[in-house]
């Protein structure tokens, strides 16, 4: 499994979103993107993530910038978390984890799925990766402050 680094081309894929509708992320290029991955709707830290992607959802849309959360719970377990945290932004239901494999997103202490954010740029470049599993409020911070300087 290769992981995606800075530098790289985000990897085409399409996703159900909470509303059942297939998103491509091809589909969305030609504005920057932050692309999350978490473990688990509705479990403490993801909540933790979620809301501070919420809270902040402003300062991401003034930069036109696209924010996607990505997991493995179905569309109706998204659709569930969404609309319980009042969500302005995309999930992505990766039920297989085809997509997380394609990132090559890690496993976190073994077994638990991880956490890892990426910053892309308006040509589907990867300009910054942050993992961490007990960060989850650092990985919104530490993406607006990248974004500051990519755009």
């Amino acid at each position: 499994m290769k992981k995606i680094t800075v530098g790289d081309v985000v990897p085409s894929f399409t996703l159900q979103d909470q509303n059942g509708v297939n998103t491509t992320i091809n589909a969305t290029m030609g504005v920057p993107l932050v692309i999350y991955f978490y473990p688990k709707d509705d479990t403490p830290g993801c909540i933790k993530e979620a809301c501070k992607f919420r809270d902040d959802f402003e300062k991401f849309n003034d930069l036109h910038v696209t924010v996607i959360g990505i997991s493995a719970d179905n569309v109706a377990s998204h659709k569930k978390f969404e609309e319980k945290y009042n969500l302005p932004f995309t999930l992505l239901a990766d039920v297989d984890n085809v997509v997380r494999s394609l990132f090559g997103v890690p496993k976190s202490m073994v077994f638990l799925p991880g956490r890892v954010t990426y910053v892309i740029d308006k040509k589907g470049i990867v300009r910054y990766v942050f993992n961490s599993l007990f960060g989850a409020e650092k990985h919104i911070d530490n993406a607006l402050k990248e974004l500051q300087k990519i755009l």
